[in-house]
């Protein structure tokens, strides 16, 4: 049977990439996100092997229209890869209560509600979870965004250690500044693009398609032993940790 694979913020940037990429490895892909027309386009590009499923992860009423998708069948990999900076006004306490909360939905609970949902068909042994995270997340700079980020990786390596006797190794990916994506969504101008390119030892921003070989390797041969880790892959901006 074809392997399977689900990618969640799977409509554009590094989640498309993600999919796409595993397409090309012969998985059967479902790509879960928000946006009905944008995840329609991902079909389209990613090819015949992609299916989506309209879905806010971090709803738990609208997470089982993503197991009723995986329909009993062994999953092999899933990628947690939906999430956002969300920005506010921060003048009251509500407000401040309202943003960290919606951070952390976007960002940890959607892991945690589609990791846990779809736990009782990751193939045991073999499947692969992996988490995106960010730099923000080791660096700071961008409150509650960094602190969700954060809040992955402990919840990563405690997938780590409680799954690892099942043959289920979990991971996160750690991008730097990545281009060709909604990240910014018009807030990136030209002085902030030319400060996080000059922040990396290669003087480049990553793609989509960077972050992309990482989870190749990760779900590949070469990533059978590699479990419990934070991958950076942000050109050196953040060295080493």
């Amino acid at each position: 049977m074809t392997r399977l694979a689900v990618v969640t913020g799977g409509g554009t940037g590094i989640g498309r990439a993600t999919a796409g990429m595993l397409a090309g490895e012969g998985f059967d892909v479902i790509i879960v996100g928000r946006r009905a027309e944008v995840l329609a386009d991902a079909v389209k590009w990613i090819g015949p092997q992609a299916t989506a499923v309209t879905a806010d992860a971090a709803d738990p009423a609208q997470i089982p229209a993503v197991v009723e998708a995986v329909a009993g069948r062994p999953l092999d990999v899933l990628v947690n890869n939906a999430g956002a900076y969300i920005g506010g006004d921060d003048t009251t306490l509500d407000a401040v209560a309202a943003r960290w909360r919606a951070n952390l939905d976007s960002n940890v609970l959607s892991a945690v509600l589609m990791t846990t949902a779809l736990l009782p068909q990751l193939r045991r042994p073999g499947g692969k979870i992996i988490l995106t995270s960010s730099i923000a997340a080791q660096r700071g700079g961008g409150g509650p965004y960094s602190a969700a980020k954060a809040a992955l990786h402990g919840y990563g390596l405690d997938l780590a250690t409680s799954l690892g006797a099942e043959g289920i190794t979990a991971n996160v990916i750690a991008p730097g500044y990545v281009t060709d994506s909604e990240f910014f969504d018009g807030r990136m101008t030209p002085e902030g693009h030319r400060k996080r390119v000059d922040a990396s030892v290669l003087k480049r921003a990553g793609t989509p398609d960077d972050i992309a070989e990482a989870v190749r390797w990760l779900i590949g041969p070469g990533g059978g032993f590699v479990t419990g880790q934070i991958i950076n892959v942000n050109g050196g901006s953040v060295l080493g940790r």
